[in-house]
């Protein structure tokens, strides 16, 4: 459990970093992805190393694990990377929270499995929270406009990580987590490579001291790290647990946006996050 509280709080980091290195230099989201995945990229491939002696990996499974790296950890995270140029960390991270009751409407779409009335009574409560939380900020002003297109480009990001989770169901099971989670990550870093050297130059990497430090804590503090700790944890403790826990994530978000960044959410806003970290609770705790 100390593990699952410390790995959440440290992934509900990762979105107040990437806004503390937006606002101390004008560095653009293809630099901040590049070098978080370059920065993080030796330890997974001595995580992939240390799990070398696994059973080998059959050829559709590498497809599949090329397609969902590309997916899940690339795609996810350069939607999330520029949905955070718009909108606060911490609504950031609540619409990324979604993900769970996405999964559940891609399974029921794809898997045809039917929710249960538990399941449709969370998604109610967790999208009327969300409605809630936006409703502020529908509006023809072009602030309003921005901050609604970085809303549904964290609601994509969170949609491409729910896919990932789901297409790749069966294939953690035959991979294993952690080997799986490496060469996922490690596959996810050519592309932000390739589009780093095809938008930007080499003199993007000239930055402050200060944006190194955040990145350095984004790559190292807010990914390496947190991934080994719920691997870990989920191994332990099960995932019904690490549910109830991970609900801190959103909080600890919120309040570091409002202690680092000077943001903070309107009591209506305050209502909608509740309501959607209950509805999340609802889809993901099984059981008593």
């Amino acid at each position: 459990m100390v593990f699952a509280l410390v790995g959440t709080i440290a992934f509900a980091f990762r979105p107040v970093m990437i806004k503390l290195g937006y606002a101390a230099y004008p560095v653009s989201a293809t630099t901040l992805l590049f070098l978080r995945m370059t920065l993080s990229l030796p330890f997974f491939a001595a995580m992939a190393w240390h799990q070398r002696a696994a059973t080998p990996i059959a050829r559709r499974d590498w497809a599949g694990i090329a397609a969902l790296g590309f997916l899940g950890y690339y795609l996810a995270s350069l939607l999330d990377f520029l949905g955070l140029q718009y909108i606060p960390a911490g609504l950031g991270r609540l619409i990324m929270f979604l993900y769970p009751t996405l999964v559940v409407l891609l399974s029921a779409i794809f898997l045809g499995k039917s929710p249960t009335r538990r399941e449709i009574t969370a998604l109610a409560i967790t999208y009327a929270g969300i409605a809630l939380v936006l409703s502020q900020q529908l509006g023809v002003a072009a602030e309003h406009r921005l901050f609604l297109f970085g809303a549904l480009l964290v609601f994509a990001s969170s949609m491409c990580y729910a896919i990932y989770l789901v297409a790749g169901s069966q294939l953690v099971k035959r991979v294993g987590s952690l080997r799986f989670t490496a060469y996922t990550m490690i596959i996810s870093t050519l592309p932000a490579v390739v589009q780093f050297a095809l938008l930007e130059s080499p003199s993007a990497l000239e930055l402050p001291a200060q944006v190194w430090g955040y990145v350095a804590v984004l790559a190292f503090g807010c990914t390496v790290f947190p991934v080994l700790l719920v691997a870990e944890s989920l191994k332990r403790i099960g995932a019904n647990h690490f549910a109830l826990i991970g609900a801190l994530g959103p909080v600890t978000t919120v309040l570091a946006d409002f202690g680092l960044l000077g943001g903070a959410l309107t009591p209506a806003q305050v209502g909608g996050g509740a309501l959607v970290i209950l509805g999340v609770l609802l889809v993901s705790l099984k059981g008593k």
